[in-house]
């Protein structure tokens, strides 16, 4: 797949495929046919104000991450010591799954013998075997309600029981960017298939992209930002921009905050406070990025769901910013109308659905609706 820098293209007008209405059509095959009569779409969604069905005798706290399932479940991830005092006695599990209809599936999760579960909780990544990947971003000078003083340096690998398969890393442990036995407070994480392949985005303490392989947790391979050499910057708490200045941005990562692999070999890697999506191969070779310096940008970032994965989606102002995958052209956002915002983490199920979760704005589901005329 080739790529141009953003700042380079021009957005082309299209004719539209389908309409608007409220039919749970597939991306996957709608996106086909467009494919097929060389038109350029945009996708459309409404809110799902009906879902999940939280069960009653529970409240979520911050819910920072969620995770699609292969059978289009939806696993959230949520911070129980967010919650106030007189509803800690009511907080969920910190993991928490739902059918593709919103019924409440399974709960698990949080502090047990054997594992380091993390203080503040992060990233949740549901791999192609069915395992739960967690991590956490706490450090030791945050100094927040409940949470102890040490840092999130490991990743939790679980099956969707709650079992704790295998631990990369300990925590308060980390050696900085050079170290291949820890994290440092790791914000997500995804396996690649094709290649077993474990890519973490580390994260808020360390400012690298770190692979490992995901049966045996052996570190393989690392890089920075532009495939740089990742230098150690620890700010705890991690710093967090107002502004950035123009051009490429400067030569390191400062907040790895999402990454997602695309099924031709692709890593998109959002980092946060620079406001710019960077593109690498899977060896870690720079290819190109999309940087939004005027706004708040590269919170998170996910992929559509269809063959070729034509659309790519970032959070950033007050929505979910959509590229064309393969020219890297802005096409829309999506906002308002009941749109949460851009979110902390974001997530597509099968069917094109996208999937919210803000920490403190709440999470939610936005129903794929077709393919639209921009």
């Amino acid at each position: 797949m080739k790529h141009r820098n953003s700042s380079d293209t021009i957005l082309i007008a299209a004719v539209a495929l389908v309409g608007t209405g409220c039919q749970q059509s597939s991306e996957t095959e709608v996106a086909t046919q467009a494919s097929a009569v060389g038109v350029t779409t945009i996708p459309t969604f409404r809110v799902d104000p009906g879902w999940p069905q939280i069960p009653a005798q529970w409240k979520l706290g911050d819910v920072s991450s969620i995770a699609i399932d292969s059978q289009d479940n939806a696993w959230l991830l949520h911070r129980p010591r967010t919650l106030p005092p007189d509803e800690a006695s009511m907080g969920a599990p910190a993991v928490v799954g739902f059918d593709r209809d919103g019924n409440f599936l399974d709960a698990w999760g949080g502090d047990e013998e054997g594992y380091d579960w993390p203080q503040r909780e992060h990233g949740l990544h549901i791999d192609y075997q069915g395992f739960a990947w967690i991590g956490g971003n706490n450090c030791s000078a945050r100094n927040l309600p409940g949470l102890e003083p040490v840092a999130d340096d490991a990743l939790l690998k679980f099956t969707l029981a709650g079992e704790i398969v295998m631990q990369i890393g300990r925590s308060n442990a980390s050696g900085g960017n050079a170290d291949t036995r820890n994290l440092h407070e790791p914000a997500d994480a995804a396996v690649h298939a094709p290649t077993n392949e474990l890519f973490v985005a580390d994260g808020y303490g360390n400012h690298r992209v770190a692979v490992f392989d995901a049966d045996s947790g052996a570190f393989k391979r690392m890089w920075g930002a532009f495939g740089n050499v990742p230098e150690d910057d620890d700010n705890c708490p991690n710093l967090s921009l107002d502004s950035v200045p123009d051009g490429p941005g400067p030569p390191q990562f400062i907040v790895v905050h999402a990454l997602r692999v695309s099924n031709d070999g692709l890593v998109y890697v959002a980092d946060r406070e620079n406001r710019r999506v960077q593109i690498f191969t899977l060896e870690g070779e720079f290819i190109d990025q999309i940087v939004r310096g005027e706004v708040p940008f590269a919170r998170n970032v996910t992929l559509s769901p269809d063959p070729d994965q034509q659309f790519l989606y970032v959070g950033g102002g007050a929505g979910i910013m959509v590229y064309d995958r393969e020219s890297l052209e802005f096409l829309t956002t999506i906002e308002g109308d009941g749109v949460i915002g851009p979110g902390h983490h974001i997530q597509t199920d099968s069917q094109g659905n996208l999937y919210i979760a803000a920490t403190g704005s709440g999470y939610q589901r936005l129903m794929f609706t077709g393919l639209s005329q921009q």
